[in-house]
This record gives structure tokens, sequence and C-alpha cells, in this order.
């Protein structure tokens, strides 16, 4: 019989086994149909995909009315573990979550609630420590869909020590998913705080003074391509696709994913010292500040600078969030033909230092709590590999 690595000094012996089926009961959601309006506007929320983008499940964005729930749906109480079964995001990850109260759910999630021999929250966590292995049992549905078979599932074998040892486990991991969200909250706060700050900053709501105490003079309108210049990367394209974090030179692609990985060329890097830049890609309208050295996949982009030495380049970064960017057409280069053209408000060079340097202080509380988030879960993804089998 298997042990944990990493287990409480008061408890030894082996751990029982069991497949789901004979621990935990199952049942599957539905949908009330939309034509009924009597079904649709109530007060208890209906989980889909969609709604599980949180391991505590409790809102979504339609609800459902009592009748609604009789005529189509199914309910699930609180501390029931929703887990979604049928999406293409299950390509991706594997959405499951706790609710927190009662909940009805759809034809693409199902509930589970565990028998007397298991804790939920024990359980729950244990199912989290299984999220590779349940990955790999995604078949496609020939729709471009996800899907997991119930009775795969249910047939998973599960070690599990007696309950007092359960609920210590329970405890404890609650006790770092509540730190988890303490981290998280205080991330939200703080990009809210500069949210609002900006919105202050750049309305002219909120001005900062001179060192003398001096009031600075009034802001000027330019067009963007009055402040910055641009430079098609062609010179800068990397040309292996052998990529390894190793390596010191990022290479920057279009998109999300922004950095795509890092080469060990050496010839025609851009070196930002002294010239940090913004990143601009014309497809997707995306930006983002650059302040080391990197090589682009990509010819979508525009690397921008000052035009001289009375902008600073943060500023003029911060300055874009003001900016409605629409997501562009993947066909289409913005740069010169759109976003170049449109006026921003230019403090006096001390004074953008200024606003730049404040909200620079502020990305670094915010950066520094995502680095605590990024730890705690790391740390707490080795306590689950290690205190279940």
């Amino acid at each position: 019989m298997a042990t944990p690595k990493l287990r409480f000094k008061e408890f030894d012996g082996y751990l029982e086994k069991n497949n789901l089926i004979n621990l935990t009961l199952w049942a599957s959601g539905g949908t009330p149909s939309k034509k009924n309006k009597d079904y649709w506007m109530g007060d208890i929320p209906l989980i889909s995909g969609a709604s599980m983008h949180t391991r505590k499940i409790c809102e979504s964005e339609f609800n459902i009315t009592d009748l609604g729930l009789k005529k189509g749906s199914k309910l699930a109480p609180k501390n029931s573990i929703l887990i979604l079964v049928r999406g293409s995001m299950l390509f991706k990850k594997i959405p499951m979550g706790m609710a927190l109260k009662d909940v009805a759910f759809n034809q693409d999630v199902k509930s589970i609630i565990t028998k007397e021999d298991l804790n939920e929250y024990y359980f729950f966590q244990w199912l989290l420590s299984q999220e590779n292995i349940i990955q790999n049992k995604v078949t496609s549905t020939g729709i471009g869909a996800g899907k997991l078979d119930t009775s795969e599932l249910q047939n998973l074998e599960i070690y599990y020590p007696a309950k007092e040892e359960q609920t210590k486990i329970a405890t404890f991991l609650s006790a770092v998913d509540t730190k988890i969200d303490e981290l998280t909250q205080k991330h939200e706060l703080l990009t809210e705080y500069k949210k609002g700050m900006m919105q202050q900053l750049f309305s002219q709501k909120l001005r900062f003074q001179a060192d003398d105490g001096s009031d600075f003079e009034d802001w000027e309108y330019m067009s963007l391509h009055e402040v910055l210049d641009y430079e098609q990367p062609t010179r800068y394209i990397v040309k292996t696709t052998d990529y390894d974090d190793s390596f010191k030179t990022a290479v920057l692609t279009a998109g999300k994913s922004f950095i795509l990985g890092y080469t060990n060329e050496d010839n025609d890097i851009f070196e930002a010292d002294n010239k940090n830049v913004i990143i601009f890609d014309d497809f997707t309208t995306a930006y983002k500040f650059v302040d080391f050295p990197f090589k682009v996949k990509s010819s979508a982009m525009k690397i921008l600078q000052t035009k001289s030495k009375n902008y600073d380049i943060f500023y003029i970064y911060s300055v874009f969030s003001t900016i409605n960017i629409q997501k562009g057409d993947e066909h289409k280069r913005r740069w010169i033909s759109e976003y170049s053209q449109i006026e921003v408000p230019i403090p006096s060079l001390p004074e953008q230092t200024k606003i730049a340097n404040f909200l620079t202080a502020i990305d670094q509380k915010i950066d520094n709590v995502a680095e605590q988030i990024d730890h705690a879960k790391t740390w707490k993804k080795g306590l689950l590999q290690q205190m279940f089998v």
C-alpha cells in the first residue's frame, strides 16, 4: 500500500484505496428552455464552463428561477465539486471548483458529492492534484470541443487516510488557499488603484509640483507621430527556431504570448540599454514596454522610440492606456494609418518624469505581489504532489 511523501508527524500507517464510484455521488446538469421567460432571471446561478474561471463557484452571468430548476436543470448543494466534462477549454485545462452555495449547473458540467468516508475539501484538493492525469483523458467530440468520459473519471483510484487526517490536510490546504486569495485580492486592489490614479493624472485633476513647490506649466497636446519615431524590426529578425530559457536574448512575437522564447543568437540584437522602447503590434494592436535586449520573430511590429530627450518613454507608454485601442484586423497595419495620428497630453519633461516614476513604483508593487502569488501557487502545487499519492 502507498504512503504520501509529506505527512503530518502524528499520523502514520498505510492509506485506503478505492475507486471514486464507491466514494462519491455524481449528477448531470441541464439548461431549461430559453423560450420560457418564467425559467430565467431568478436567484439561482446556472453554472456553465464560462462560469468556472475560479476554484470558488458562487455566481454566473445567467440565473434561473425555482421553476427553471424543476423544468430543466439540477441543483448542486453547497460544498459540491463541479467539473467541466465538455468544452473547448478542456484541451488547455480542467475547470473545476467547489460550490460556495447551492447552484444549478448545465449539461456540460458534472457535480460530485462525497460520501461519508471522504472529507469534501480533502477530495477537492486531491482532484486538483490529479489534473494532469485527468487532462490526459480528454478526447475530441469531433466538432472542436473536448470531452471527459464520466465512467473513466469514476473509475479513478484514490488513496486516502482516516477522516481525522483528511480533515487536518484539508484545514492546512484551506489556509494556503486563503493566503493565495488574500494576495490575489491585494493584486486586484493595487491594479484598480493604479487605474484610478492614471485617470486622475491624465485628466489633470491631480498634478505634481516642481521640486521648489511651484506649479508646472500647462500641458500641450501632440500627435503620437510628433513624439515617437518608429522602426520596422526587419534587421532584428531571429533566424533560428531553437529556443531555450537558459539563453539570454528574448525573442518577441506578435500577439498575447509576446515573449516566444530565448535565443543564443548574438548578432543584430536590439540593445534596449538607455533607449527603452514600446513594441506596438500592428495586427492585434497590443503594446508592451521593453527595457531589455531582444530579437523578433514577427515583422508585424513597430519599435517605437522617443524623438528627443524631451519625452519620457515610460510616460508615453502609460499614456497608451488612455487610448481606446481596439483589437485590429489581423491583416491590416495600423500604426501609421491610425494610431500615430492620435493626440495625447504632453506635460513638461520634469512632470513627465514624476508621473513615470510614480506609476513605476506602483507597477513594482503590483509585480512583487504577482511574484508572491506565483511562488505561493508553485509551493502549493508541490504540496499537492507530496501530500497525495
